[in-house]
């Protein structure tokens, strides 16, 4: 018979239980889209129906290493989302908001640095 995790958790010191979270947090935070996407419990077919492109397009926009900020603004807010921008320096993080008014119906050219392809 299975054990749940939560009397497996509750067997751990305070310390452990306190490391595994901080891992768990850590791991959340650096998720990348495909996995973000199937935490949140969507399917690319309905990504791509929230944004109005096929399957086949949200596919590939998960597997690109550079995007048009403006597009993973709109990708993160089909999934239920806000997209933040955070620079981080020693004296503390600071949020940029310069892009928050993205305006997908422009024909916006603001692009994440070294951006080179199509998105």
């Amino acid at each position: 018979m299975a054990k749940k995790f939560e009397a497996l958790r509750n067997k751990m010191s305070l310390e452990r239980q306190q490391a595994v979270e901080k891992r768990v947090q850590k791991i959340i935070a650096e998720m990348p889209l495909a996995d973000l996407r199937k935490a949140r419990q969507l399917t690319q077919s309905q990504i791509g129906e929230l944004l109005k492109i096929s399957q086949a397009s949200v596919s590939k926009m998960e597997g690109q290493t550079d995007m048009y900020l403006s597009t993973m603004k709109r990708f993160v807010e089909a999934m239920g989302g806000e997209l933040e921008i955070v620079a981080k320096f020693p004296e503390g993080p600071i949020r940029i908001n310069a892009f928050s008014e993205l305006n997908e119906n422009s024909g916006d050219t603001m692009k994440a640095p070294g951006k080179t392809g199509i998105d």
